[in-house]
């Protein structure tokens, strides 16, 4: 059942975000060694190179989020998170349109993401929408628990 979402551009250091994002570290520490978290923090996902969305409800609760990094001919999806229990209601797919409407604005043509062996659920929702898994890029390291997909948005 989808549910009734607004996504739009608001700063992640806003308490009720603030809490989204350290619901998200508390998941992704539960996954996996500190190693092999790439996360972003507050103020990184404050910086210029970064667009950071939220979703909220009808209720104007935050229920997701999802940052969009520009770096040197693509756009990475970073942050990608819905609450646990609103899942499979279109957040996501709702949060990733707009961070690839976004890309296409800014000119670029290619999204890059990195999640993890332990996430099937992200994964799966990221090839549902024409993410293919590809090599690593930018500066992660060699990571065994760490998925690489792409997507090219013009074709």
């Amino acid at each position: 059942m989808a549910l009734d979402v607004t996504v739009r551009v608001e700063p992640p250091w806003q308490t009720d975000v603030a809490a989204l994002i350290d619901e998200l570290d508390a998941y992704q520490r539960t996954l996996y060694p500190p190693e092999s978290l790439h996360a972003l923090d507050c103020a990184a996902l404050s910086a210029d190179d970064v667009v950071f969305a939220v979703a909220r409800d009808a209720l104007n609760t935050a229920v997701g989020c999802a940052a969009l990094r520009v770096g040197d001919g693509y756009a990475e999806i970073k942050r990608m998170f819905v609450r646990a229990g609103v899942r499979r209601g279109g957040i996501g797919t709702a949060l990733l349109g707009f961070l690839e409407a976004e890309a296409a604005e800014r000119g670029f043509d290619r999204m890059l993401l990195e999640t993890g062996v332990h996430q099937p659920q992200a994964i799966a929702l990221y090839s549902s929408h024409g993410y293919v898994c590809c090599g690593r890029f930018a500066d992660y390291p060699d990571d065994p628990l760490s998925v690489f997909m792409q997507k090219h948005l013009n074709g």
